[in-house]
């Protein structure tokens, strides 16, 4: 009784989409904008010096498994492409007065240097992609009058690059980096500069 139920909606739902397929394209379709223009909502001033940077690709391989029911009826697998960037920074804002000791007769500068952090991860779009996907039955039905929701991916995608950023050392590069700025910008000003730990 249940396979001829499930026969029934089966068809129902190839009719439907047959129907759209053939009715749509003769109307043809137009598009309007209606979108309101961008609203500034805030300014903030930047203390930040961004010192390093990293791209990093993911291909997501997730499946959704339906209980009880073999995976040529429902549940699906997904292989997700994925590419973004993620930025290291180092954050002048919370410098305090004791951070910063000059002396100008030795021509030192001693700065509690605050270590690099890391920004959340960039998704490049356009490099952002289901790659390959295995439906079942059921999934394969309802796809034909839904439109997958992609949103899932995207964020697997940030997570495993955001972890992938923490392990890869561009911290340890966006301090050296840091340094290496401070040290070329006060040694043009005739300083010599020593570092210590600020965090």
């Amino acid at each position: 009784m249940r396979w001829r139920i499930f026969a029934v909606i089966a068809a129902g739902l190839l009719l439907a989409a047959g129907l759209v397929a053939v009715v749509v394209p003769r109307f043809g379709t137009d598009e309007v904008d209606r979108s309101q223009p961008p609203i500034l909502q805030a300014v903030r001033d930047l203390s930040q010096y961004h010192a390093a940077a990293g791209e990093f690709q993911v291909v997501l391989d997730i499946e959704n498994d339906v209980r009880y029911v073999p995976a040529a009826l429902a549940g699906k697998r997904t292989l997700f492409v994925a590419a973004g960037s993620v930025n290291a920074y180092v954050d002048f804002g919370g410098l305090k007065d004791e951070a910063l000791k000059v002396d100008q007769e030795k021509k030192t500068v001693a700065l509690a240097l605050p270590g690099a952090r890391l920004d959340k991860p960039n998704l490049h779009q356009e490099k952002c992609y289901v790659f390959a996907q295995e439906r079942g039955l059921w999934d394969r039905l309802t796809s034909l009058v839904e439109t997958q929701d992609q949103q899932p991916f995207y964020v697997a995608a940030e997570q495993k690059i955001g972890d992938a950023a923490k392990e890869s050392g561009i911290l340890a590069k966006a301090d050296d980096n840091t340094r290496s700025m401070l040290t070329g910008l006060l040694g043009a000003l005739g300083y010599a500069v020593t570092f210590t730990d600020g965090d």
